[in-house]
């Protein structure tokens, strides 16, 4: 690589940096502060320079802020209350679902839009998707804004994707809330790398038969 062509890139500290200070925050931790409609545009369009098998961009984006976030908070919580058996139904939770819009500055629901062809394997569609969603929390972690991707059934239903009128095959991945956390930046802990990695540089009984590798690999944590 050039001198001028590598002279614009980050630097290596700087990108470890902004990885490792990237937490998940959820909203009943935000703030009252507003989050400037100029800068979700900037973090949606970093998400959409994330890797895409065939350039097919899966990745789809519905802003609610404003009044919409209590339209979006009471349609999941009558989502989640009819498809959700008596027995197992908690109100906490259905309440939880309309507080968390409500006390967010935006809500992004993200989808995958299934590849009319379907040349390109689902798994990999979901995949870009999730890149992007980093792109756009590892954006947000930079201006000082907190993240959380949500899921569960309500948000990731076929009566939610019918609502946000997507087609069958696509599939709605989840939801991110936005918000100014109300305290400190929390921090993080991660187990070493190590714990997870294996380097195989020859395999000792040959291509054709299985590595012996340890059966446990450690937790996650």
């Amino acid at each position: 690589m050039s001198s001028e062509s590598s002279a614009a890139l980050p630097t290596p500290a700087s990108v470890g940096s902004l990885i490792r200070k990237r937490r998940s925050i959820k909203p009943m931790l935000f703030g009252e502060r507003r989050i400037q409609d100029e800068l979700v545009s900037q973090m949606l369009e970093n998400a959409t320079w994330a890797p895409t098998h065939g350039r097919t961009e899966p990745w789809r984006f519905f802003v609610f802020c404003d009044e919409a976030r209590n339209t979006l908070g009471e349609r999941l919580a009558e989502i989640y209350g009819r498809i959700t058996p008596t027995d197992v139904f908690r109100p906490e939770k259905a309440d939880r679902l309309v507080q968390s819009a409500v006390r967010s500055s935006h809500v992004i629901a993200f989808a995958m839009k299934r590849q009319a062809s379907e040349k390109i394997p689902e798994i990999e569609e979901i995949e870009a998707v999730a890149c992007a969603i980093q792109n756009l929390h590892l954006t947000a972690t930079a201006h000082g804004v907190g993240g959380y991707w949500s899921s569960g059934k309500a948000i990731c239903s076929a009566e939610f994707r019918d609502w946000l009128r997507l087609d069958v095959k696509d599939r709605v991945l989840g939801l991110f809330y936005l918000g100014y956390p109300a305290g400190p930046w929390p921090d993080g802990v991660r187990a070493s790398a190590s714990e997870k990695v294996h380097w195989i540089r020859v395999p000792a009984h040959g291509l054709a038969c299985p590595l012996d590798l340890p059966t446990e690999m450690g937790h996650d944590r």
